[in-house]
């Protein structure tokens, strides 16, 4: 029975992501309104759409980055008799709200563009979805 809820759920899963929904993950894209692109024609579109699936890419692959979380400095007791000692806190930063908002925008206006793209009838958005759909 086990194996069967496995598989239905496996299929369940495969199913969507055939569909191509737009995935964002976690991160809600912030809105952009799609006149911010109203100017521009399908060719400037698609050159912008390419950018910034680009800046996508990369913000998604930015790794953290070592911080210092502190330095100690204190008196230690051991078998050799008392002694100072300094320690240094260094590791990942899992902050990862800067990279999260920067994603969210361009979330967003990935989004917008491909709502403009629809408005003038662009043939490169065919397919293509967007946040919700």
């Amino acid at each position: 029975m086990k194996t069967f809820t496995t598989a239905t759920l496996l299929a369940t899963v495969g199913m969507f992501g055939l569909a191509g929904c737009a995935s964002t993950g976690t991160i809600t894209p912030q809105y952009v309104p799609p006149s911010t692109y109203q100017s521009y024609d399908c060719q400037a579109l698609s050159q912008e759409y390419n950018r910034v699936n680009r800046y996508v890419q990369a913000a998604r692959n930015e790794q953290s980055t070592l911080s210092a979380s502190g330095v100690g400095v204190g008196i230690s007791a051991g078998r050799w008799g008392i002694s100072p000692n300094i320690s240094f806190g260094v590791g990942k930063s899992n902050d990862t709200k800067a990279r999260d908002a920067k994603l969210s925008r361009l979330y967003g206006e990935n989004d917008a563009i491909v709502q403009s793209a629809r408005i003038q009838r662009c043939s490169f958005v065919n397919g293509i979805k967007i946040y919700g759909e």
